[in-house]
């Protein structure tokens, strides 16, 4: 997310209440709002259309498709994010721009065929052993589709530092859906269920559209270089596992209890744990301003510290590169604290108001109880990945994938073990998990610190590697004269 720093100095500048609020609002605008507009796109439907008043099996399978498609859009999509975020990174270090296109292209080639591998023989169960309707299938596959290329397409934007123009286009988009879902419904009286995913679908694509549209206005240049792509997947293949496992991590949980006796079926094919499930997002909801928080403050003090080390590195003395270093890692230190202090006041109020008002709005029994052991584990989880960000700042990928390992591991374990537990319980599995992968974090971070210098100064080589025949180790022939010939030793 680097870019944003500029702009949140200029707001905190000022160091004023109004400010503050004002810097806290661009950072939710720039990480969190899509995520908002589309939640809320929702409800507004649901409440204008009637949505509560229609049969219980037709709200379920429209909860079941959006849950399914947002799920499975970003497992997908993980396992090319952080490895075509590494290559747009450095080609465009390297000022290389007309390979970003080849790049977009065959990122873009790869996602959907994973995609379509795992979506096309779903549907093809959904609607002959669910005997879910063709139209409502093909809807509910090209809202899968759709969500995948919004994903992806804003992985380029963000990289361009674009991060309003996304919530823009993701504003645009759930107008759209909302409009549509209405004149749908109330107009061409569709299916409220229909209505609302054909209209979300339709939102969906807009909001890709707008992406790709300005991806390409960006890039216009294409060098058809699309083999160094392929080689970055070989080359930082730790990035795909990380990225992949840690966002299996934050759903693993949600599997297990998907198994248990908590599980809902929806014709034949879906697969759910309502109570589980609406308490997760309540959870992650409690603690999701420490993304926002983690965002503002790491571009805000740490990645000038960053910084300073790096130029120190390049053309500074001994004394300055250690006194940078010193530096750094006690911002990095000040950062997780602060983020722990600051997430956990934010948290235990967010909580407090949580169990008090959710219960007038129908929120209660089962929910509630899993719900406090669940927050607590997101509270975890968010520290944890922030000690992911830095191990990644320091290009320890081995210890990124390691943490991402033993979080879902642990995660996978952890629930398993506290299913069999009473329902506030619950979420101890994925508190399990998340402490694990910080402990691993934390540890690989310490052992950054003390071998600094040999990560930075001894990770090169003299001369340049390739592929080929061993060269003989033999130097030169040695002969000696005698007798009026040569002998060859």
């Amino acid at each position: 997310m680097a870019g944003i720093g500029v702009n949140l100095n200029r707001i905190y500048g000022k160091r004023t209440l109004t400010t503050n609020l004002l810097g806290f609002g661009y950072s939710a605008v720039v990480t969190v709002a899509p995520m908002f507009l589309i939640i809320g796109t929702i409800f507004l439907m649901s409440g204008a259309l009637g949505f509560s008043k229609i049969g219980y099996a037709a709200r379920e399978l429209f909860a079941c498709t959006v849950l399914y498609i947002f799920i499975f859009s970003l497992l997908t999509a993980a396992p090319f994010n952080a490895v075509l975020s590494r290559y747009m990174s450095d080609v465009i270090y390297e000022e290389r721009y007309e390979d970003i296109l080849p790049c977009f292209y065959l990122g873009l080639c790869m996602n959907i065929l994973l995609s379509c591998l795992l979506g096309i023989p779903f549907c093809i169960r959904e609607y002959l052993v669910g005997h879910v309707g063709i139209f409502y299938v093909f809807a509910g596959f090209c809202g899968y589709i759709a969500l995948v290329l919004v994903f992806y397409s804003m992985l380029y934007l963000s990289i361009c530092k674009d991060y309003k123009k996304i919530s823009f286009f993701f504003l645009i988009g759930m107008v759209v859906s909302f409009l549509l879902a209405f004149v749908l419904v109330k107009g061409l009286r569709w299916e409220v269920t229909e209505g609302m995913l054909f209209a979300l679908v339709v939102g969906f694509f807009v909001i890709a559209c707008l992406e790709t549209a300005m991806v390409k206005r960006y890039f216009k240049k294409n060098s058809q270089r699309y083999k160094p792509v392929l080689g970055y997947f070989q080359k930082y293949w730790m990035l795909v596992v990380t990225n992949f496992l840690y966002i299996l991590g934050l759903y693993i949980h949600n599997f297990v209890f998907w198994t248990t006796d908590l599980k809902m079926t929806v014709k034949n094919t879906f697969i759910c744990a309502p109570q589980y499930d609406l308490a997760t997002c309540l959870a992650m909801f409690t603690n999701i301003s420490a993304t926002i928080i983690f965002i503002s403050r790491i571009e805000m003090h740490f990645h000038e510290k960053y910084k300073a080390y790096s130029e120190a590195v390049i053309g500074g003395r001994g004394a300055d590169i250690r006194s940078a270093k010193n530096r750094m890692f006690h911002q990095l230190a000040a950062e997780i604290m602060n983020l722990v202090r600051i997430q956990f006041i934010i948290s235990v109020i967010v909580f407090l108001l949580c169990i008090v008002i959710l219960p007038q709005f129908g929120f209660s029994g089962l929910v509630m109880r899993i719900y406090p052991s669940l927050a607590a584990a997101y509270f975890i989880l968010f520290v944890m990945y922030s000690a992911i960000i830095f191990l990644y700042y320091f290009n320890d990928m081995f210890g990124a994938m390691v943490t991402a390992a033993c979080f879902a591991a642990g995660a996978l374990a952890g629930s398993i073990v506290s299913s069999r537990f009473s329902e506030i319980w619950y979420g101890i599995g994925l508190a399990f998990g998340a402490f694990i992968g910080w402990l691993i974090a934390y540890k690989r971070l310490r052992w950054v610190e003390k071998n600094m210098d040999v990560h930075v100064f001894c990770q090169g080589s003299i001369l340049k590697r390739g592929k080929g025949e061993f060269v003989s180790s033999k130097v030169y022939d040695a002969y000696q004269k005698g007798d009026g010939a040569e002998t060859k030793q």
